[in-house]
């Protein structure tokens, strides 16, 4: 049965790791009743982390889709991990979701990853609810965590809840519920795992107060979004709940404010609100705005389409995994309908494809449809040629989306088979995993026979050989993790490439003056431009020397063949010869001037700088301050948080290998942290004098 589009919501749950998202989502199935049970992580039977090696480390590594009905709503709900090594699986999901469910914990607060996927979600405009976890934790603090969402993340957060109390059973004044500033009632959760029932009570007296001046804050925020609410307060007459919740909405999908709501997953407290406030106040694919894209068969001028089933089909590969007897590819739709055994285009890349079937998926289970539309996630098998980021559309109406950006890998590691026999299906292996995880590369090292393998970290290639063992049986030798650099150039300078050669008893000439420099932080990498008079040199010429510096720059650097970054190299003159002065010579010519540029412009390495946040006991803080400045790093901030010390910390990776045990030790097991890319920076001389 077709569902209305109104009543869709595109929900993603992103966090710190160990925030509680897969918690959360557990007890949303088990109380819409999708579920009969509630999946522990710490027992690996959770629904969402079906992978061994999710269940066996506790932690979501790959983002799980799941559809459940609560109330009127249908919610397809994906969760995703909180580790930064798979940063990429946020990264896709939020590119085709319409809200987020963000989830701190409210003893640890504003995390470094929860900073990361904050980002995310801005930079692809997703409107979104919070909440704060493990009320029940020791050391849990509602108002702190507030204010950081607020300071740290710049965000509008607005208490729509707050917590009757704190801390575990044991302590005075315990968490023990939430009360609900909108109907100004107390909400009491059932007692345990079975217990679905949600008690309404009214507000203990001694937290009358406390809530008044949080409902009053409330209504103060709401003030610049609705003249009638504000009317209402001025002239002191009763304010319907209705009229609260619908500008709460209009905030949220403008952006301009995100409701925060409080519990304790784990124990089954607050979690049917969230359910209530994903329903109530984040977006349908109705409230979202048309997607834009361009048209390549119209010199790519702008199109758009509706979430209106009308409309042409359109939508957006952001998942593949790969399997062999076809892949199954996560498209979102976006506009149109669409059924088994379609052809569509793939405007990016040109070729048709073939729909062959539809399925719904739910976690680790699949349920083949006829039909799908607008607003939908669904898996399909048949497409040949389509990745992650791809636009699937309809073959006469051409549409081409936004791709999905992701990190470039900052580590990598060199395996290789135990037999030659594995050889081969080592490399069709391999190809299959770069298929499923954008974030992966390997390349075959021509030099010593090795294969490459890079990554976002050294969980993220941990996890891969891991796979390689179990679930492809392959025996692969590993050999230690090495760091990817970039090669750039120190300062500018101006050479000249020439080609004096006779190829085929033809005599070939041709000069190419170029200029080689270093721009910091460039997109693209290596950016190669022309300024060469066209009364000098013929176009067509100029355009074979661009070519052949765009492709040099591809093969990597003169110093270890690491991939160039943050390079200029600008073409200001040549010299043509009546006779003789062809492409194949303004090529020759191009690849000497890049060597010589490289040169002389003196080779430079740039090397990854991570940020690392480490949570420790204050007195353990001097031990990680000085450890962190014997590895190159520099403190970027410190502060204090509920006991415990923050510092934040910007260190060469290189640096940084083995460093949990590093950490464990100095703290006797009691730290913990968490790093992420930040930038890439100039190298050592001495370490540039090992690859020379």
């Amino acid at each position: 049965m077709a569902r209305k589009l109104e009543d869709i919501r595109n929900i993603g749950v992103i966090a710190h790791i160990d925030a509680g998202k897969t918690t959360v989502t557990e007890r949303m199935l088990f109380y819409s009743g999708t579920s009969h049970r509630v999946g522990e992580v710490d027992k690996g039977n959770t629904t969402t982390d079906f992978d061994p090696e999710e269940a066996e480390r506790g932690i979501t590594i790959y983002s799980a889709c799941v559809t459940f009905p609560w109330k009127d709503c249908t919610i397809n709900l994906i969760d995703t991990p909180g580790h930064v090594d798979f940063t990429a699986e946020v990264e896709r999901c939020l590119r085709v979701l319409d809200g987020g469910v963000v989830v701190f914990s409210a003893r640890e607060g504003v995390e470094a990853q929860s900073e990361t996927v904050w980002r995310q979600a801005d930079r692809y405009k997703v409107p979104r609810v919070a909440f704060i976890n493990k009320m029940d934790r020791e050391g849990a603090d509602f108002e702190s965590v507030l204010a950081e969402i607020e300071r740290r993340l710049k965000a509008n957060p607005v208490p729509i809840q707050i917590p009757i109390g704190a801390g575990p059973p044991h302590v005075k004044d315990a968490f023990r519920g939430v009360i609900d500033l909108i109907e100004m009632k107390m909400l009491h959760f059932g007692d345990g795992d079975e217990d679905r029932t949600v008690e309404v009570r009214d507000i203990p007296e001694d937290y009358v107060d406390k809530a008044q001046l949080y409902r009053d804050n409330l209504l103060e925020k709401l003030y610049d979004l609705s003249n009638e609410l504000m009317e209402l307060s001025l002239s002191e007459e009763p304010i319907p709940t209705q009229l609260i919740r619908d500008v709460i909405r209009k905030g949220v999908l403008a952006r301009e404010l995100q409701p925060v709501l409080c519990g304790s997953a784990l124990d089954g407290i607050g979690v049917q609100p969230i359910l209530d406030a994903v329903t109530c106040y984040l977006p349908s694919p109705k409230d979202v705005p048309p997607v834009v894209g361009t048209n390549p068969a119209k010199k790519n001028q702008s199109e758009s389409r509706s979430p209106d089933p009308s409309d042409p089909f359109c939508g957006l590969v952001f998942k593949v995994l790969p399997a062999k007897h076809g892949d199954m590819t996560w498209v979102r739709v976006y506009s149109g309908e669409l059924k088994p055994n379609s052809r569509l285009l793939n405007p990016g890349r040109d070729v048709k494809e073939n729909c062959a079937q539809l399925w719904h998926i739910q976690a680790s289970r699949r349920e083949q449809v006829d039909h799908v539309g607008c607003g939908d996630i669904v898996g399909i098998i048949g497409l040949r040629h389509s990745v992650t980021g791809d636009t699937l559309c309809d073959t006469r109406s051409p549409i081409l989306l936004e791709s999905i950006k992701f990190p470039e890998t900052v580590i990598g590691m060199a395996i290789e088979p135990e037999s030659s026999a594995d050889r081969d299906k080592l490399s069709e292996t391999l190809a299959m995993m770069r298929r499923q995880d954008p974030t992966f590369d390997a390349l075959e090292n021509k030099d010593t026979g090795q294969t490459i393998i890079s990554g976002m970290g050294e969980l993220h290639l941990e996890v891969i050989r891991h796979r390689l063992l179990r679930d492809f049986k392959l025996n692969v030798k590993v050999h230690k993790p090495r760091v990817s650099y970039r090669e750039t150039v120190g300062k500018s300078a101006k050479v000249t490439g020439e080609c004096h050669r006779i190829i085929q008893g033809q005599q070939l000439f041709a000069k190419l003056t170029i200029q080689v420099e270093h721009v910091p932080n460039q997109q693209p990498p290596v950016m190669v431009i022309s300024k060469c008079p066209p009364d000098n040199v013929p176009f067509e010429l100029i355009e074979a020397a661009m070519e052949e510096l765009k492709s040099r720059s591809v093969g990597g650097g003169i110093v270890g063949g690491f991939p160039l970054a943050d390079l200029k190299i600008t073409i200001l003159d040549g010299e043509a010869a009546e006779v003789g002065s062809t492409d194949t010579a303004f090529a020759i010519a191009a690849g000497d001037a890049f060597e010589k540029g490289l040169e002389a412009a003196v080779p430079t390495l740039l090397e990854p700088i991570m940020r690392l946040t480490i949570t420790t006991p204050e007195e353990y803080m001097g031990d990680f301050v000085g450890d962190i400045m014997k590895r190159r790093g520099e403190i970027a901030k410190t502060e204090n948080r509920s006991g415990d010390a923050i510092i934040e910390a910007h260190a060469p990776l290189a640096e940084l290998f083995g460093y949990s045990s590093a950490m464990r030790s100095l703290s006797q097991g009691r730290a913990s942290s968490s790093m992420e890319p930040l930038k890439y920076s100039p190298a050592p001389p001495e370490l540039l004098k090992q690859f020379m």
